[in-house]
């Protein structure tokens, strides 16, 4: 067995400490984005905006602002897919057991964030076109959509929301994304 040459061990630690190197940066970019969000909006938990991004391997590697901010619309929109695809599960397997006002809120529920699944693309293109105050309009409606289907579920005293924690969590993505929208407008001005 041959030991390795001085010039492939020089390589393989150079690679590995700028690997280190990026990690750290990028890990610094998360705590600091989560800290000005968590500061500029009380609706943001610091932890769970780090929890979210540290979901994402991408943003893992993510070096400025702008490629956090897209990574925190494509979680949100991971996320309102899967609400929207729990929903229909719902509605499938209570078709009969379910109360019908329970039913009736699913339902209602299915179709607004059915409705955001299409704002997203929108919201995309905006994004990356740098059209910061668009994208900002378009995160809000789907924000305004988790609070719609919760506050459905509100209007008569005893029901209870199955859908309670993922709306909770639409809402606070969104509030991320939007809080880094609107850091990227200011850098904008």
């Amino acid at each position: 067995m041959s030991l390795p040459s001085s010039t492939s061990l020089l390589l393989s630690l150079t690679i590995l400490f700028c690997c280190l190197i990026s990690f750290v940066c990028a890990n610094r970019l998360i705590h600091q984005t989560c800290m000005d969000c968590s500061k500029n909006d009380p609706n943001i938990s610091y932890k769970y905006c780090v929890t979210s991004f540290r979901s994402n391997h991408k943003s893992l590697y993510a070096k400025k602002l702008q490629e956090l901010g897209l990574i925190s619309i494509k979680i949100i929109r991971h996320n309102v897919t899967d609400t929207n695809a729990h929903i229909n599960e719902l509605l499938k397997k209570g078709n009969k057991s379910i109360d019908p006002f329970i039913k009736a809120c699913l339902g209602d529920c299915l179709e607004v964030y059915s409705d955001t699944i299409s704002t997203f693309r929108d919201a995309i293109r905006d994004y990356k076109a740098k059209r910061y105050a668009d994208c900002n309009v378009k995160l809000s409606s789907i924000i305004d959509a988790s609070t719609t289907c919760e506050d459905g579920f509100k209007q008569k005293n005893d029901a209870i929301s199955p859908l309670t924690k993922r709306n909770e969590d639409t809402f606070q993505l969104s509030a991320i994304a939007l809080s880094i929208v609107n850091m990227l407008i200011n850098t904008d001005k």
